[in-house]
């Protein structure tokens, strides 16, 4: 029996197909491959990685760790975090506490009843700017050297890229970039001295690979291979909300089943089933169980384009606006609105754009990124793909919230006056 899978990564009666991508990252882990996952956002990232573990760990043949680096200030904060989330490897667990042996001693024998967190903080104190890569390298000979081989999952990677990059306007300065050379050097390096016995899966909710290229730090992806998690088919999504509906005892046919996902156009997993259980609310709300294509009507109109599908929406405004720092999101935000108000960006408004910008930096914008950068975060990430000429929403749920959120009064910054208006300005 199929479950609502709710807003977080989702595991057991939750999880739902995926079984040729889970087949093919286990076959790159058994080839001691390091693994860059990208895809959209909410594709179910976090969760394919969730399940991919659990079903190795049930196998025996390797030991799992699961790190998420969203709160990570700096490579001494992730350090720390894998330290703590490799407490259930016994044998590797015991050697690396060895090598924090002075940290422990001082925080005496009670060490191992703290709590989690407080263990983490008790590791970070022993971890500084001097340090960390020779910590960091002695974590990692820890994980290679237990019984078994090593899946070490970390997640939010380019979160925390991108605050080592950037300053908080957004803007990549030197500093930043010679500390996320560091890091990713030293990530690299590892992943290399220990292929085979520990394998790296690496995914984010935003892209890693715009970042590098931004930096000019590319080279420090090579060792990663590239694996795309693509939307479900619409025959993939019918069955799962036929799935959902048998669940539910309701009464959704195939014709509604389909309309919905045509209304996605894009069928992510965390929509279609966001979709559905707008849907059953709607119906339990008005104590019925069989659906009708007014209801899917008006929980898409009212609902999914609402006030209460605004939070899992604004998701997506808040991953550009960290990506892309005040200099660049307000530019994304204009591209995105113009495309959503004429249903695409052709070839006559990306000119447009380029020269307002070009002249814009030239006179008061420094360090605002370029036009083509931001098409390319917005491709790579799933907002846009391109056309024949120009570029459109990926995700027909997406356009629709776009524009009912922000094409009334919009005028595109191009069209007013030099440096005002516009949805961005």
């Amino acid at each position: 029996m199929l479950r609502k899978g709710g807003s977080n990564w989702v595991e057991g009666d939750r999880f739902f197909d995926r079984e040729t991508e889970l087949e093919a990252l286990e076959e790159r882990v058994r080839d001691g491959i390091h693994t860059l996952l990208t895809a959209q956002r909410r594709m179910g990232k976090t969760s394919l990685v969730r399940e991919l573990l659990k079903r190795i760990a049930e196998g025996k043949e390797f030991e799992t760790v699961f790190v998420d680096l969203e709160a990570a200030a700096d490579p001494a904060d992730a350090i720390a975090e894998i330290c703590v989330q490799a407490r259930p490897l016994s044998g590797v667990w015991g050697r690396i506490k060895g090598s924090f042996a002075n940290i422990i001693r001082e925080a005496g024998e009670h060490f191992e009843e703290l709590a989690v967190a407080d263990m983490k903080v008790k590791l970070r104190a022993g971890i500084d700017a001097g340090n960390w890569p020779q910590r960091g390298d002695a974590v990692f000979a820890a994980l290679a050297s237990g019984d078994r081989p090593v899946v070490l999952a970390i997640d939010e990677l380019p979160i925390l890229v991108n605050r080592l990059l950037k300053d908080d306007r957004g803007r990549i300065t030197p500093e930043g970039k010679r500390a996320a050379d560091a890091f990713l050097g030293w990530l690299r390096k590892n992943g290399q001295n220990h292929r085979g016995r520990v394998s790296m899966i690496l995914s984010g909710s935003v892209g890693l690979e715009p970042l590098l290229e931004q930096a000019g730090l590319s080279a420090h992806a090579n060792i990663y291979s590239a694996h795309d998690l693509k939307p479900w088919s619409e025959e993939t999504a019918t069955s799962c909300l036929e799935a959902l509906a048998k669940s539910y005892r309701i009464s959704l046919p195939e014709e509604m089943r389909r309309d919905m996902c045509r209304r996605l156009r894009c069928c992510i997993p965390h929509h279609v089933q966001m979709f559905f259980d707008k849907l059953h609310d709607h119906l339990r709300r008005a104590d019925r169980q069989e659906a009708s294509p007014e209801d899917v009507e008006w929980v898409y109109v009212h609902e999914m384009l609402g006030v209460r599908g605004q939070a899992d929406l604004q998701h997506y405004e808040g991953r550009l606006k960290t990506i892309l720092g005040v200099t660049g999101y307000p530019i994304a935000l204009e591209i995105l609105t113009t495309t959503a108000v004429n249903s695409g960006f052709d070839g006559d408004a990306m000119d447009r754009y380029r020269a307002y910008y070009s002249a814009f930096n030239a006179q008061d914008g420094e360090g605002v990124p370029s036009v083509a950068d931001i098409l390319h975060v917005l491709q790579h990430d799933g907002y846009l793909e391109r056309q024949d000429d120009g570029y459109r929403f990926v995700s027909g749920l997406l356009e629709d919230w776009w524009r009912s959120r922000y094409s009334e009064n919009f005028v595109a910054v191009v069209e007013a006056e030099p440096h005002g208006g516009g949805a961005g300005r």
